[in-house]
């Protein structure tokens, strides 16, 4: 009963305050932490144990490739002595390792240089890629898709480049025709309706070609075989290569039908505009023509109203015309760049937390801080607090 009495208690917590410092020197201290506005950075525990579970994968299969290869040599596997192994296994590690940048354990090879490397970047594998149809393929390792990628683009061109052949001299026939004159013939309405009918056939074939390009891109984004790139890159690649294909990448489907339809509107906005710009620019061309050599044209204006409008009249809505193309095409430049920066925003929060968590957590915490008037370590007791909002 006597150690309950208040004089000894206190002797016990001075004799304990003053043996802390000592064993606090004992210790086994980490780094020093910084702490800013009262926060402390926790270690990731999660991480952490990923990293461990990755080398003791690749130490195992160290040990599996030794076992095999000394398998048949009892001799020789007694020789190999727990301590070479530790060595060897810590070379291993280190290579794995390789400076703190992780290494894909599943890859066979590892592969060095400036134009086939493991160290290759999204963006230059997608550059590459795109100046060689394939390449992004071979460094996958996805060789059986390079026959459909060669199939399909070199058809898609061949047809491409005979249906042009067939178009040019029809274009050209219609365009002597329409230069004298816009009357409609049964001869100038029989060579527009072939010609329109190659043109579009020319488009398609055109098309398909383009499409096939650019989804071997893709594929070769999606398929890219470093696991350490993230998806808001991947994300934003993908949304460069092709308009959608962002927002596919980050599951926001909803989206996709505003992108397409906004670029097919201003695709048909720019395709009509152009066709009204060239329509009156001949017919401008033509009365302006006939205006300034009226002795050419006995018959009087040969444009398609017939002189009905005059000259100023057709400027101007040539002039229109033209300034509506190029605002459309514009404002498509705008929308392309306008997604690529939804599906980088939307890569970025598709984690983020949206829930009504709003929690704040205190815990303790202690550390140790040097205090050079002191010339040791101090043990500083404080807070942890966290918000969830």
């Amino acid at each position: 009963m006597k150690l309950l009495q208040p004089k000894y208690l206190l002797t016990a917590l001075l004799l304990l305050l003053a043996a802390l410092p000592a064993a606090a020197q004992r210790l086994p201290r980490s780094e020093r932490t910084i702490i800013r506005g009262g926060l402390r950075q926790q270690p990731d525990s999660l991480q952490h144990r990923a990293d461990s579970l990755a080398a003791a994968r690749f130490l195992a299969e160290i040990d599996s490739v030794l076992t095999a290869d000394y398998r048949n040599d009892s001799v020789a596997l007694n020789a190999l002595r727990t301590d070479d192994r530790r060595h060897l296994d810590s070379v291993a590690l280190a290579e794995f390792l390789d400076g703190g940048v992780r290494r894909d354990p599943n890859r066979r090879l590892f592969r060095k240089g400036w134009f086939m490397s493991d160290s290759m970047g999204l963006s230059k594998v997608c550059w590459m890629s795109a100046i060689i149809p394939g390449y992004g393929q071979i460094y996958n390792r996805q060789y059986w898709k390079l026959p459909i990628l060669y199939g399909t683009l070199g058809a898609g061109l061949a047809l491409y480049i005979h249906e042009n052949k067939v178009y040019k001299p029809l274009k050209r026939r219609y365009d002597a025709m329409t230069d004298m004159s816009l009357e409609r013939t049964p001869e100038l309405d029989a060579l527009q309706t072939k010609m329109i009918r190659s043109n579009t056939r020319r488009q398609i074939y055109l098309g398909i070609t383009i499409a096939s390009y650019i989804y071997f891109i893709g594929d070769a984004a999606i398929q890219y075989a470093t696991n350490d790139v993230s998806s808001v890159k991947k994300a934003t690649t993908l949304a460069c290569i092709c308009p959608g294909a962002g927002q596919i990448y980050n599951k926001s489907y909803w989206k996709v039908p505003f992108v397409i339809g906004g670029f097919a509107t201003l695709a048909y906005c720019i395709d009509w505009n152009n066709r009204g710009y060239q329509r009156f620019k001949k017919a401008y061309s033509l009365l302006a023509d006939y205006e300034n050599h009226p002795d050419k044209y006995p018959n009087g204006p040969t444009d398609e109203f017939h002189g009905r409008y005059s000259s100023t009249f057709l400027r101007n809505l040539r002039n229109n015309y033209r300034r509506n193309r190029d605002l459309c095409i514009i404002l498509t430049g705008g929308m392309y760049i306008l997604q690529i920066i939804d599906a980088h925003v939307d890569a970025h929060l598709r984690d983020y937390d949206i829930s009504d968590d709003l929690t704040m957590n205190i815990e303790p915490m202690v550390d140790y801080t040097y205090i050079p008037t002191v010339g040791n370590h101090r043990p500083v007791v404080g807070f942890n607090m966290s918000l969830n909002f």
